[in-house]
């Protein structure tokens, strides 16, 4: 069996994290974003700016429920998962978190890294008396849709539209994750 497991990112994992989160952009986003700006997050600029950030959110993040993940094969960061409380006015941030992003190498995705990803995710917000959970996913976006659908996850009927250049649709996604 391979030497898989997820586990809190490290400074280290900043560069591997950022390159993961542009190949993932790059085969995954090309129908959703418009081209100049999908070249505008996944350029060389766009991948220092991406490995800082995550170096911070992996050594400083703005609070103790704010965590980043990763998961790793046979030492290799093939994916990651930030989570924090939810910020949605129709939400309460005690007890609902939000999934920032959750994002597997292409080259290593079916692999069952988002699944432990997602998991791990959920053992953490638990533990801090999280009950259920949300996230924005653009409507295009069917295969991470149906990853979560899979995963006992619906949408809520929350939209959004956010502007890059041109309109690209989210909807939001829920799932109650209070244990019975």
């Amino acid at each position: 069996m391979a030497d898989v497991g997820v586990r809190p990112a490290r400074r280290e994992d900043a560069a591997d994290i950022a390159l993961v989160q542009v190949r993932a952009w790059l085969a995954g986003y090309q129908e959703i974003l418009p081209t100049a700006t999908l070249a505008e997050v996944t350029g060389p600029e766009a991948l220092e700016m991406w490995r800082e950030r995550w170096a911070e959110a992996a050594t400083a993040p703005p609070s103790p429920r704010h965590r980043l993940l990763v998961s790793v094969e046979k030492g290799e960061v093939t994916g990651f998962a930030a989570h924090a409380p939810a910020e949605d006015p129709d939400h309460d941030p005690a007890t609902t978190a939000e999934v920032l992003t959750l994002l597997v190498d292409p080259e290593r995705g079916r692999s069952g890294h988002g699944s432990r990803l997602l998991a791990a995710t959920v053992d953490m917000l638990r533990e801090d008396g999280f009950t259920t959970l949300v996230t924005w996913v653009f409507e295009a976006n069917e295969s991470l849709r149906g990853f979560f659908v899979s995963a006992g996850w619906a949408p809520d009927g929350a939209m959004r539209i956010l502007d890059m250049g041109a309109p690209v649709p989210m909807i939001r996604m829920h799932t109650d994750i209070s244990e019975e």
